[in-house]
């Protein structure tokens, strides 16, 4: 949710995740489909690969602060690392099937609804908000296709509000109330522009609860959780609580009166209600659900037909960006990746795979104190390297590459060191 700038599950679990085919179940509208996904190499990336994606994830935790990370990396040809570095604020061990906050994925998974939806012809992509959604006749000229894709030409909300999810994480917020910050901003053109909105993601998914007539768990749970098998992945109802029952705990490190921060006493930020992300950031998941939810959502496994030019028109993350770093379709682009990255109370959190090969890198911090960029960061240089991972015997590794490098991502995510 935050503004972007460019800045053990078991081993057989692990390379089970991105296998040759996964059978899904429970499908919304057509019953169970089988997904053709990339052969996953059933072993262990090399140790001196895993070795650098584990200094990599640890010098991360120390610009940020944190105590705890876990992190997932898949490269088909070569093999697959999924670990739990670190512990919590108290120094219990943390496992890596701990669940979490996922943030800004969860935008990626509401474009999923909607083009399920439309391919179970309840929704038009070129549907008015207006149609769906009472009290916002001024948006009369957004369309749902628009929310997805970010250019509804809305503001945020999260920069207005953000602050008070810390001091009373109890508060329980409608959709329409909370995405109103961001509404009453300048609005941008609509259709032209991609533009960072919170407030856009959770009307979209108001829209698709009053066109449904289902909850929004409802609907991520029979477009996305089920037919993907993702039996960790939740949207949470409005009430304050942890994120899943053994969850990753998340901290926020607060200023001291002379607005400097009070790193010695990390404040635990975990108890909060899904009402602040919604559809924009709400689900909770783990860090394998992610990783197989990413790499089949990049090669557009869950709606084929609506969403068959889903990532075809990007737009740039912000004037100036590279010509490689774009978002659509509820995802940013970062060269050949597919993604999200972005910040919840106590949580960082990022996944990325490559349609083409099946890398996949998924990666949360548990301390939110630092800028969301730094996640994203993170999840390059990680990706970096697992690009590089060598073949397995009897693989053939692909030509590819990524127009940045591993010690690029790494020099900017040590500029941060907050509490350094």
């Amino acid at each position: 949710m935050a503004a972007r700038s460019m800045r053990r599950r078991a081993l057989g679990a692990a390379a089970a995740l991105l296998a040759v085919t996964l059978v899904a179940a429970g499908c919304a509208a057509d019953g169970p489909r089988d997904v053709e996904l990339p052969t996953q190499a059933e072993a262990a990336l090399p140790d001196d690969v895993t070795t650098q994606l584990d200094e990599a994830v640890r010098s991360a935790m120390a610009a940020t602060a944190s105590t705890g990370a876990i992190a997932g990396v898949w490269s088909p040809w070569s093999g697959s690392w999924v670990s739990a570095i670190g512990t919590d604020a108290t120094g219990s061990a943390l496992t890596s099937d701990m669940t979490f906050r996922a943030g800004d994925v969860t935008r990626m998974m509401t474009c999923d609804v909607l083009y399920g939806m439309v391919d179970d012809g309840l929704v038009e992509l070129d549907d008015s908000i207006v149609d769906h959604v009472q009290g916002v006749p001024s948006l009369e000229a957004v369309t749902l296709l628009d929310l997805c894709n970010g250019t509804g030409g809305i503001g945020a909300y999260q920069p207005i509000v953000g602050e008070s999810w810390i001091t009373n994480p109890q508060r329980v917020w409608h959709p329409l109330e909370i995405a109103s910050f961001g509404i009453g901003q300048p609005r941008s053109a609509v259709g032209t522009e991609y533009r960072e909105s919170d407030s856009g993601y959770v009307l979209l998914g108001l829209a698709l609860e009053r066109a449904s007539g289902e909850t929004a768990a409802a609907l991520f749970d029979r477009y996305v959780f089920r037919p993907l098998a993702l039996d960790d992945t939740t949207l949470p109802g409005v009430r304050p609580a942890l994120p899943g029952t053994d969850p990753l705990r998340g901290y926020r490190i607060l200023s001291n009166a002379d607005g400097s921060l009070a790193c010695d006493a990390p404040v635990d930020v975990s108890t909060v209600s899904a009402s602040v992300g919604f559809t924009d950031s709400g689900v909770v998941s783990t860090v394998t659900d992610l990783g197989r939810y990413v790499q089949a959502t990049a090669v557009g496994a869950l709606a084929p037909k609506s969403g068959e030019g889903r990532w075809s028109a990007p737009l740039p993350v912000f004037a100036g960006a590279p010509a490689w770093f774009t978002a659509t379709g509820g995802a940013l682009q970062a060269g050949s990746l597919i993604g999200q990255y972005g910040g919840m109370p106590g949580y960082l959190t990022a996944a990325f795979a490559d349609p083409a090969t099946g890398m996949t890198v998924v990666v949360v911090l548990n301390n939110s104190t630092a800028s969301a960029q730094v996640i994203g960061d993170l999840a390059f240089e990680l990706a970096a390297i697992a690009s590089k991972a060598p073949a397995a015997s009897g693989a053939t590794a692909p030509e590819f590459g990524l127009p940045w490098t591993a010690q690029q991502y790494h020099d900017a995510i040590n500029q941060t060191n907050i509490c350094r």
